[in-house]
Protein backbone atom coordinates (compact mmCIF):
# COMPACT_ATOMS: atom_id res chain seq x y z
CA UNK A 1 0.00 0.00 0.00
CA UNK A 2 2.93 2.33 -0.54
CA UNK A 3 1.04 4.38 -3.17
CA UNK A 4 -1.72 5.27 -0.69
CA UNK A 5 -1.43 8.14 1.77
CA UNK A 6 -1.95 7.25 5.44
CA UNK A 7 -4.30 9.60 7.28
CA UNK A 8 -4.39 8.03 10.74
CA UNK A 9 -5.04 4.87 12.72
CA UNK A 10 -8.62 3.63 12.77
CA UNK A 11 -8.55 4.05 16.56
CA UNK A 12 -7.89 7.79 16.13
CA UNK A 13 -11.34 8.31 14.58
CA UNK A 14 -13.72 9.08 17.46
CA UNK A 15 -17.11 7.41 17.85
CA UNK A 16 -19.04 10.59 18.68
CA UNK A 17 -17.44 13.34 16.59
CA UNK A 18 -15.20 13.80 13.56
CA UNK A 19 -11.48 13.57 12.76
CA UNK A 20 -10.22 16.61 10.82
CA UNK A 21 -7.51 16.53 8.14
CA UNK A 22 -6.37 18.45 5.06
CA UNK A 23 -6.25 17.57 1.36
CA UNK A 24 -5.28 19.37 -1.85
CA UNK A 25 -6.62 18.75 -5.36
CA UNK A 26 -4.16 16.32 -6.97
CA UNK A 27 -4.22 17.97 -10.38
CA UNK A 28 -2.81 21.26 -9.08
CA UNK A 29 0.06 21.42 -6.59
CA UNK A 30 -0.60 25.17 -6.16
CA UNK A 31 -4.29 24.71 -5.35
CA UNK A 32 -5.56 25.74 -1.95
CA UNK A 33 -5.84 23.15 0.76
CA UNK A 34 -9.30 21.92 1.72
CA UNK A 35 -10.47 20.37 4.93
CA UNK A 36 -11.98 16.91 5.19
CA UNK A 37 -13.41 14.79 7.97
CA UNK A 38 -13.46 11.14 8.91
CA UNK A 39 -16.48 9.67 10.69
CA UNK A 40 -17.20 6.29 12.22
CA UNK A 41 -20.02 4.30 10.68
CA UNK A 42 -21.49 0.88 11.36
CA UNK A 43 -19.36 -0.42 8.46
CA UNK A 44 -16.10 1.32 9.39
CA UNK A 45 -14.86 4.79 8.45
CA UNK A 46 -16.15 7.27 5.86
CA UNK A 47 -14.53 10.48 4.54
CA UNK A 48 -16.25 13.72 3.51
CA UNK A 49 -15.13 17.20 2.53
CA UNK A 50 -15.62 19.48 5.52
CA UNK A 51 -18.39 21.84 4.49
CA UNK A 52 -22.16 22.11 4.75
CA UNK A 53 -24.03 21.73 1.47
CA UNK A 54 -26.33 24.65 2.36
CA UNK A 55 -23.58 27.29 2.38
CA UNK A 56 -20.29 25.72 1.39
CA UNK A 57 -18.11 28.25 3.20
CA UNK A 58 -19.47 26.92 6.51
CA UNK A 59 -17.43 24.08 8.02
CA UNK A 60 -19.04 21.10 9.71
CA UNK A 61 -15.96 20.57 11.92
CA UNK A 62 -14.70 23.96 13.07
CA UNK A 63 -11.54 22.50 14.59
CA UNK A 64 -12.82 20.68 17.64
CA UNK A 65 -14.96 17.99 16.01
CA UNK A 66 -18.39 18.23 14.45
CA UNK A 67 -21.30 17.22 16.65
CA UNK A 68 -22.82 13.83 15.87
CA UNK A 69 -25.99 12.17 17.05
CA UNK A 70 -27.46 8.79 16.14
CA UNK A 71 -25.07 8.28 13.21
CA UNK A 72 -25.56 11.75 11.77
CA UNK A 73 -23.16 14.69 11.42
CA UNK A 74 -24.82 17.95 12.45
CA UNK A 75 -24.14 21.39 10.98
CA UNK A 76 -24.03 23.73 13.97
CA UNK A 77 -24.87 26.76 11.83
CA UNK A 78 -27.94 25.47 9.99
CA UNK A 79 -29.13 22.49 12.01
CA UNK A 80 -28.76 20.23 8.97
CA UNK A 81 -28.31 16.49 9.63
CA UNK A 82 -26.11 14.39 7.32
CA UNK A 83 -26.10 10.60 7.50
CA UNK A 84 -22.53 9.61 8.40
CA UNK A 85 -22.47 6.59 6.10
CA UNK A 86 -24.07 8.13 2.97
CA UNK A 87 -23.59 11.90 3.41
CA UNK A 88 -27.29 12.38 2.63
CA UNK A 89 -28.92 15.40 4.30
CA UNK A 90 -32.19 14.16 5.77
CA UNK A 91 -33.11 17.33 7.67
CA UNK A 92 -32.42 21.04 7.33
CA UNK A 93 -32.20 23.75 4.69
CA UNK A 94 -30.22 21.54 2.28
CA UNK A 95 -32.40 18.45 2.69
CA UNK A 96 -31.77 16.03 -0.17
CA UNK A 97 -28.20 17.22 -0.80
CA UNK A 98 -25.24 14.87 -0.34
CA UNK A 99 -21.80 15.63 1.10
CA UNK A 100 -18.82 15.28 -1.23
CA UNK A 101 -17.07 12.02 -0.37
CA UNK A 102 -13.43 10.99 -0.37
CA UNK A 103 -12.33 7.49 -1.28
CA UNK A 104 -10.64 5.71 1.60
CA UNK A 105 -8.98 2.38 2.11
CA UNK A 106 -8.81 0.77 5.52
CA UNK A 107 -5.99 -1.75 5.82
CA UNK A 108 -5.57 -3.33 9.21
CA UNK A 109 -5.60 -0.52 11.75
CA UNK A 110 -4.82 2.27 9.27
CA UNK A 111 -6.97 4.66 7.22
CA UNK A 112 -5.51 5.68 3.85
CA UNK A 113 -6.62 8.30 1.34
CA UNK A 114 -7.09 6.41 -1.93
CA UNK A 115 -8.92 9.16 -3.84
CA UNK A 116 -7.20 10.00 -7.14
CA UNK A 117 -8.64 13.53 -7.03
CA UNK A 118 -6.90 14.57 -3.80
CA UNK A 119 -3.50 14.41 -2.12
CA UNK A 120 -3.21 14.09 1.64
CA UNK A 121 -1.61 17.17 3.27
CA UNK A 122 -1.83 16.57 7.02
CA UNK A 123 -3.97 16.27 10.12
CA UNK A 124 -5.91 19.14 11.66
CA UNK A 125 -7.45 22.29 10.31
CA UNK A 126 -6.08 24.73 7.76
CA UNK A 127 -3.76 27.20 9.45
CA UNK A 128 -5.04 30.77 9.39
CA UNK A 129 -3.35 34.06 10.15
CA UNK A 130 -3.90 34.77 13.89
CA UNK A 131 -3.95 38.51 13.07
CA UNK A 132 -6.93 38.04 10.75
CA UNK A 133 -9.93 39.32 12.66
CA UNK A 134 -12.46 38.91 9.86
CA UNK A 135 -15.70 37.23 10.82
CA UNK A 136 -16.52 33.69 9.74
CA UNK A 137 -20.17 34.11 10.65
CA UNK A 138 -22.81 33.58 8.00
CA UNK A 139 -25.00 36.27 9.59
CA UNK A 140 -25.12 39.52 7.65
CA UNK A 141 -26.01 42.85 9.16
Amino acid sequence: MSDLERICAVGDVPDDTTFLFRVRPAADADAEEREAILVRTDDGVQGWLNYCMHLTHIKLDKGSGAPMRNGEVICQNHGAYFEADTGYCNYGPCEGAVLDDLELTVDGDHVFLSDDEFDYVGQGEIETDPADRSSTSNVEF
